[in-house]
């Protein structure tokens, strides 16, 4: 392996003209154009999100010389590239290729490169993606940066190695299954061996099991390793994990290629209307998650700042994550796989899926995310927080197709659940068959279970709308009492209504209600505690990375203009309290007393009233260590 991290020649074009040589600016990767402060300075000030102060958007040309040395020359060679956006490679000036996945790794096949000098330039593109890119791309989360954030390395490979691992856990067995590609056209000995290693107080001496040995044959295959009677599982509460060691060997027991992976033995199901991990019914506290890290603009691509993060999570009793239109970078899947995080990623989707005959049908963009959602599970799939996965945020749409997807999706990969998405068809959801759990706010337009709404989703929640007190639950929303006596209640629904969509409002049509029904499956709210507070102008000074908040500034100067000024702290502290009663009740609706399967709540929000929502467990997740 050749690492490629470090200084590299940029040439910045905005107006995608092609590159210009000889380059004139210099740049250090991993990072991106707007965390290195290249480009003229950004002089719009954003109200509804924090403004990049070096937004850059078009072309960056990236490039530097790399020498192979002579044992490698033989081998085959890949680019591998971590967390980018859409690039075109070229190696000594010839085209070799490009790649657009907002999601996963850009890995491309060099063939066999010869000894010596060879020039690498990877030009990156961040605009006329194939879809919008939810919050993998928009300005109020993550932003639209432009560079490359993750690993960046030529991966050098025998003529025997195996491709495609995937790694299968069956708790009743205590076995392992092992799926992947013989490549080359030598059979092989596979030898396979796993010990665990972050062992607890009660599994301390951790755990070895045997080495066992398979011989393969050229092309796919699947071999059962028995982790034997004794193996550790892996939970919420006890994440014990395993090294599992890959060893291939060809001819008179030549060495070809080892892969060194981490397994978790779990298995997290839907439980009639609940989810149960390893047999044992669990709550899910959730957080959303849409990659927002001010600091850089970008999310970190490090396991150790992962570790971090969710671990304070952990500390305020978060163990589920579903990250809005977006996958987090393969370090968070590893943090969440040692704390024992259950993780959602979702498609960089927020719109409407269609059929070929209807209006403005985006084919292109279609076959685009569901390549995406392939690839989010070949490259995650055998981490064992990876344990959920939806399509999308309040998608609408074609409810055939989308089911479609989801039977595709669970075909190919069923280690995961499965869920439509977050809250589609707003005010008319139905459950459809290939999901294994539903997300949403409501039954019906009546039948509500979150305790607050926009007002764009009137009718509003009992936070909004009852006297405080403790004796809501959501009961009487999953079986209405009409319709247990057996009578007959309809939705009502139907023409034209308008919903949120983002931050602000669209016209649909709802005339494809489907009645009341009863969930028969776990039941997760969406998006719970989305109260607006005041700023805390404080906080300005803490944003010292690419990203200002200069609404802050906006907000302030609007205070004082008025008069009001000295009311700062006040303000923010009282419509803090306020967001926080208010949460709470959010949470103990919902968990008693049968209790939803889980919660999955907003933490951050720019909120309609154009007034961030901070919370100090969120300041917590991205202010600096000391």
């Amino acid at each position: 392996m050749i690492k490629l991290e470090g200084e590299w020649k940029l040439q910045l074009d905005g107006d995608k003209k092609g590159l210009v040589l000889p380059y004139t600016d210099t740049i250090q990767l991993p990072g991106t154009t707007s965390y290195a402060r290249k480009g003229p300075k950004n002089e719009e000030v954003l109200i509804s999100a924090l403004t990049d102060e070096y937004l850059f958007e078009g072309q960056a040309w990236y490039s530097r010389e790399i020498e192979i040395p002579e044992e490698l020359a033989g081998l085959s060679c890949r680019l591998y590239l971590e967390r980018t956006r859409m690039t075109t490679l070229y190696i000594d000036g010839k085209e070799i290729g490009s790649r657009d996945s907002l999601n996963t790794a850009h890995v491309y096949d060099l063939g066999r490169l010869p000894a010596g000098s060879h020039t690498v330039t990877v030009c990156v593109s961040n605009t006329g993606y194939p879809t919008k890119g939810g919050h993998m791309t928009s300005p109020d989360t993550q932003t639209n940066w432009n560079g490359i954030t993750g690993r960046m390395e030529l991966q050098f490979f025998a003529e025997s190695y195996l491709s495609g691992i995937r790694l299968t856990p069956d708790v009743a067995t205590r076995s392992l299954r092992i799926s992947a590609k013989l490549e080359g056209s030598a059979e092989g000995v596979l030898t396979v061996s796993a010990a665990s290693f972050n062992g607890d107080a009660v599994n301390a001496a951790g755990h070895v099991a045997a080495a066992q040995t398979y011989v393969l044959t050229p092309g796919d295959f699947d071999v059962e390793y028995s982790l034997g009677p004794d193996a550790l599982l892996w939970s919420e509460f006890a994440p014990n994990l395993y090294n599992v060691s890959l060893a291939l060997s060809t001819g008179e027991g030549v060495a070809a290629d080892r892969n060194e992976l981490v397994f978790g033995l779990r298995e997290f199901k839907a439980d009639g209307d609940k989810f149960a991990i390893n047999g044992q019914k669990t709550f899910l506290r959730g957080k959303h998650d849409g990659l927002i890290f001010p600091l850089t603009g970008y999310a970190p691509t490090d396991v150790e700042e992962w570790v971090r993060i969710l671990g304070i999570s952990k500390s305020y009793g978060i163990n589920h994550y579903r990250f809005h239109t977006c996958c987090p970078p393969e370090a968070a899947f590893t943090a969440a796989d040692l704390l024992g995080i259950y993780m959602e990623p979702e498609l960089p989707f927020w719109g409407t899926v269609t059929e070929p005959s209807d209006d403005n049908h985006n084919q292109a963009e279609q076959d685009y995310l569901v390549s995406e959602g392939y690839a989010i599970l070949q490259a995650f799939g055998n981490h064992p927080s990876f344990v959920m996965m939806s399509l999308g945020n309040e998608l609408w749409g074609s409810r055939a197709k989308i089911d479609s997807i989801l039977k595709e999706y669970k075909e190919f990969d069923s280690r995961p659940l499965y869920t439509q998405g977050s809250n589609n068809h707003q005010w008319v959801p139905e459950i459809l068959e290939h999901e294994d759990f539903f997300c949403g706010v409501r039954f019906s337009r009546s039948r509500l279970f979150r305790g607050s709404y926009a007002m764009c989703d009137a009718p509003l929640g009992h936070v909004q709308t009852a006297v405080p007190g403790t004796l809501k639950d959501y009961d009487d929303q999953f079986v209405p009492p009409a319709m247990a006596t057996g009578a007959d209640v309809g939705t009502g629904t139907g023409g034209e209504i308008q919903i949120q969509y983002g931050t602000e409002a669209k016209t649909v049509q709802a005339d494809d209600a489907s009645g009341e029904w009863i969930p028969h499956i776990p039941v997760i709210s969406h998006e719970i505690g989305q109260y607006a507070t005041y700023p805390d102008f404080e906080e300005i000074a803490k944003y010292s990375g690419p990203l200002k908040a200069k609404n802050f500034e906006v907000f302030r100067e609007r205070l004082e203009k008025n008069g009001l000024g000295h009311l700062a702290a006040k303000y923010f502290a009282a419509s803090g309290k306020l967001a926080a009663a208010c949460y709470k009740e959010e949470l103990e609706a919902a968990s008693g007393p049968s209790g939803l399967p889980g919660s999955s709540c907003w933490i951050f929000r720019i909120s309609a009233v154009r007034a961030p929502h901070w919370l100090a467990f969120w300041m917590l997740l991205w202010t600096p260590k000391a």
